[in-house]
């Protein structure tokens, strides 16, 4: 199963991946996100990094770093209480001054929500949730770095 969000950011990709990697601001931007528990030093390039959700959320997420290619694309292992699979975050230069983001989900249910129907539960019900959380994180994101590139132009 996979869900998948993109938008079309104005900026260089190295500070889009400045500000994705640092940890101390994914509350302004990722989708549910509530603290990071710990996170290895070679992170993002290698190791983990686990966070939890808020309340009413995902639970305890843990992210592994598959492969990091700086400024292109990192692909990570996810585990959390519901689902596994690999989340890859891509950054595509458009122009000078603009980048397309993406990020994908290909997932795996733990447990089957309607045994036989879990195909149509996934299609209806969870993969919708899915794409319009990856969505609400993009454009958060795209907002962040937008409020620092008006900051630095102010200064």
């Amino acid at each position: 199963m996979k869900a998948h969000a993109e938008i079309t950011v104005p900026g260089r990709i190295g500070e889009a991946e400045a500000l994705w990697y640092d940890t101390s601001r994914w509350a302004s931007f990722i989708d549910g996100f509530h603290h990071v528990v710990s996170v290895d030093d070679g992170w993002p390039a290698e190791g983990s990094l686990v966070w939890d959700s808020s309340p009413d959320g995902r639970g305890r997420v843990m992210e592994t770093t598959e492969r990091y290619d700086p400024r292109v694309e990192h692909v990570v292992a996810v585990d959390e209480a519901r689902i596994s699979g690999t989340q890859v975050l891509r950054f595509t230069p458009r122009d000078s001054d603009r980048f397309r983001m993406s990020l994908e989900l290909r997932y795996k249910l733990k447990e089957k929500p309607g045994g036989a129907l879990s195909p149509i539960v996934d299609f209806f019900f969870i993969r919708p949730r899915q794409r319009e959380a990856l969505a609400r994180t993009l454009v958060r994101f795209a907002r962040e770095l937008a409020g620092d590139r008006a900051l630095e132009s102010d200064n």
